[in-house]
């Protein structure tokens, strides 16, 4: 006995001592508490608050919902909900699209009912928006399983508004069949009172098809308006579920933007055309207003050169000065003798397409073509051309030191044009991205040849 409490004694002596051990003890006991009270309290990885409440078993819990505070649990998954509404409601929209074409198209061209140019103006371009809702939904379907299979539950690695802008093409497609619903409407009206063999199919079909659900044909035709007027509503829920952190923040912006142009675009088209009906309307601010005028400017662009619109590539397009010096020698006399006038330009490089598909999106193909478009600004409501495109295989762009705010393009045997942007820094990016296509095109050595100006031999070029 005396040996054990010897014992006894020794080991709470032996080291620190008793209340060395109990401040040590209480020590450990406060760091405990602490660490119990952070993780309780620990910041939501969404938004860095720390209201979180307390888990009682983390084990019954996801963890990464269990990082989230409750504003942002509600968030994640108000987004999720939003980013299915889109994928659904487009997955319902292309039904749509398929019954127009399998229950009314078909069956009237097989029955002879219409001619083909009759069918051609009633359903305009029906089979190219099939096409494209195909595409954009495998794409949207593509990305909701593989989130799904990494374990992303609340689907926030699908970025929807960067998809959207890569198939940003089926906006003009879109136009297309909007500007033309009136006339369609019109000559559906007018065959249905002249055929009766139509008024009967039409009626049958809607009264006894049930993939029909009751309805008309009329009632399907306006299936693409309103899905593309939906467009900004779906896009605004999501942006108000997105943190501004996440990475496709602002790409649903921009999204958002551009169809909301796209639809100001279309309804000043339908009134310039005399029509009553418009497209929902939307508040304009002076980026949309721009961005109406850069489409009135592709278009004229587009239809100018001839090009199929998923073969063209808008590289550049903005404002900048011109002039046409009389000689070559302008440079020795100053940019300031020249008289500049204000004008539209876009570059266009027409690309060889890699695949039948002209929505791919994988490495572009090789350059076929680039032009620059001259065009004056507004005169009358109308865009107009300053003359025809410039094609860059036919051109030499050169700049001299000298003159570092401007730069030159000379057409071999015709003319000659000095260009020069307000911002200094945007002028020497102009120059490099025309540059660049007017390398790759032609004969460079036979054009070099052919330059009367001796600017580009000069050792002080920019590179």
């Amino acid at each position: 006995a005396t040996r054990t409490k010897s014992a006894e004694v020794e080991r709470a002596d032996s080291g620190i001592g008793q209340m060395p051990a109990r401040k040590w003890r209480n020590r450990a006991s406060e760091t405990l508490s602490s660490l119990q009270a952070w993780e309780a309290h620990r910041p939501c990885t969404d938004c860095g608050e720390r209201d979180l409440p307390g888990e009682t078993d983390v084990q019954n819990c996801n963890q990464r919902r269990a990082d989230l505070c409750e504003k942002c649990r509600k968030r994640r998954t108000e987004r999720k909900e939003s980013v299915l509404e889109f994928v659904n409601t487009e997955a319902s929209y292309g039904e749509d699209l398929r019954i127009i074409k399998e229950e009314f198209y078909l069956p009237m061209q097989a029955a002879g009912l219409l001619s083909q140019e009759q069918l051609q103006g009633i359903f305009s371009n029906i089979q190219e928006l099939i096409d494209l809702n195909e595409n954009f939904l495998e794409i949207l379907q593509e990305e909701i399983d593989q989130a799904f299979d990494q374990g992303d539950e609340d689907l926030m690695t699908v970025c929807i508004g960067e998809i959207f802008l890569e198939f940003v093409n089926m906006l003009p497609a879109f136009q297309t069949y909007c500007l033309q619903q009136s006339s369609s409407v019109n000559m559906l009206n007018a065959l249905e009172k002249e055929k009766e063999l139509l008024r009967i199919f039409l009626n049958v079909s809607q009264n006894d098809n049930t993939a029909l659900r009751r309805m008309n044909l009329r009632s399907f035709l306006m299936a693409p308006l309103q899905r593309v007027t939906k467009y900004p509503l779906l896009l605004s829920r999501i942006i108000k579920a997105t943190t501004e952190y996440h990475p496709d923040h602002g790409s649903l912006r921009e999204a958002k933007s551009r169809i909301e142009s796209h639809l100001e675009h279309i309804n000043m088209k339908t009134k310039q055309e005399g029509n009553t009906w418009t497209l929902r309307s939307f508040r304009q601010d002076s980026k949309k207003k721009r961005e109406v005028i850069n489409i009135e400017m592709r278009e004229t662009a587009l239809k100018t050169v001839g090009w199929l619109r998923e073969e063209t590539r808008f590289v550049m397009e903005g404002s900048l000065q011109l002039a046409q010096p009389p000689d070559g020698q302008w440079v020795k006399k100053g940019s300031k003798t020249l008289k500049f006038q204000n004008m539209q330009v876009l570059l266009l490089v027409n690309m060889k397409r890699v695949s039948e598909s002209s929505l791919e999106s994988a490495e572009p193909g090789p350059v076929k073509d680039a032009v620059l478009v001259l065009i004056r600004d507004k005169n009358n409501g109308k865009f107009h051309l300053l003359r025809e495109p410039l094609r860059l295989s036919n051109c030499i762009v050169s700049t001299d030191p000298d003159c570092d705010d401007t730069f030159e393009l000379i057409e071999i045997r015709r003319e000659a044009f000095v260009f020069r942007d307000s911002d200094r820094a945007r002028t020497h990016h102009w120059f490099r991205q025309i540059r660049r296509y007017s390398r790759e095109l032609g004969s460079w050595k036979k054009r070099r040849n052919a330059l009367p100006n001796i600017m580009i031999s000069t050792p002080h070029t920019r590179p």
